[in-house]
């Protein structure tokens, strides 16, 4: 047995201000209910095959996509327990066309993704939540526009992993703290107080069926993975579970790069800025790795509204620079027409 000091997440925030940002109460209420909303979803994903609780619930989402009965379960969850802080004025959710407000006074907005990858409960793959917090800049009743943020705006991100045990990973900005859920007590405990993403890695994450719809410079950075070196061995290896949580967490732990670009298919990318793809990007940086959306940082872009799509380059700094040094024309002129747009 270990006798090293169990750290639960309200100790670690309370006894930690520093790293907490201007308003490490506020910090401490919002992330506990999180711990409680991800509580309750780890809870009911465990259940999935003995309960009715897979399959389609049988409407879409403003994305067209097929929305899960875990999806509107996690949604409702999130919603529940951001009401009870005081905290969160209103909620950006993937799941809802319009935001939601809850607080006309309270002083912070709250993006997320509440299920993450959720088709993929039915076969037993793993799954997250992803969250966002801004400060807002206005008081009364919160408007959608509010929402039109810079990522690098953001006070908190986090995400939470629903895997072979659920993690909880998030950053304030001073570095990103890791808490395992200790299923004996109900409870988060840390586990990595300062997580660091090597500088090398050799996995990389892509959907290589869209190979053919992929412009070429992505193309010849694939074919550049999968090349073999003198002794006719790989140089790289391929993951990919198609889970945004599960595919980013094993690369920042293990060194690797995330690529989600734009298709021909879907010219601005699949994935959403404001609640997917800003919160992995500031956990990315905070932990020493890179996030772009082409050849910017993507904490640059302002978002226009709150279910805006981008493409996405996130992980290890040197596998980023190699993989951006493929980039086309194409790209550059791409992302100089989306900064005119912003």
């Amino acid at each position: 047995m270990s006798n090293k000091e169990i750290v639960l997440l309200n100790q670690f925030v309370g006894e930690k201000t520093e790293l907490h940002g201007d308003d490490p109460k506020a910090m401490l209420k919002i992330l506990t209910a999180v711990e409680k909303a991800s509580t309750n979803v780890h809870r009911t994903i465990n259940k999935a095959g003995l309960e009715d609780i897979l399959g389609a619930a049988g409407s879409e989402n403003v994305q067209g996509e097929q929305v899960q009965k875990l999806d509107l379960f996690a949604n409702e969850q999130f919603i529940e327990n951001l009401k009870g802080t005081g905290y969160i004025a209103a909620i950006a959710s993937e799941e809802n066309e319009e935001i939601i407000t809850l607080n006309e006074t309270g002083e912070y907005l709250f993006a997320t993704d509440p299920l993450d990858g959720s088709s993929n409960i039915d076969v037993n793959i793993s799954v997250g939540t992803i969250f966002s917090v801004f400060k807002r800049t206005r008081k009364g009743t919160p408007k959608k526009e509010e929402f039109n943020r810079y990522g690098h705006e953001q006070i908190l991100a986090g995400y939470v992993l629903y895997g072979t045990s659920t993690v909880l990973v998030y950053t304030c900005g001073h570095g990103v703290h890791s808490f395992t859920f200790d299923t004996k007590t109900n409870t988060f405990a840390l586990t990595n107080a300062s997580i660091k993403t090597p500088e090398k890695g050799n996995i990389f994450s892509i959907n290589e069926g869209n190979y053919n719809t992929l412009e070429k410079g992505v193309q010849d950075y694939i074919s550049y993975c999968k090349e073999l070196n003198e002794k006719g061995k790989r140089t790289h290896t391929a993951r990919f579970m198609g889970s945004l949580v599960a595919d980013f967490h094993r690369n920042m732990l293990k060194g690797g790069i995330f690529i989600y670009p734009a298709t021909a298919d879907a010219p601005k990318g699949r994935l959403r800025l404001l609640y997917e793809c800003n919160p992995i990007a500031m956990i990315a940086e905070q932990a020493g790795g890179i996030a772009t959306w082409g050849a910017e940082r993507l904490l640059a872009i302002k978002a226009e509204e709150i279910h805006q799509r981008t493409p996405f380059f996130t992980g290890s700094k040197e596998m980023m620079e190699k993989a951006l040094s493929f980039l086309t024309k194409e790209s550059e002129y791409r992302i100089q027409e989306s900064e005119k747009i912003s």
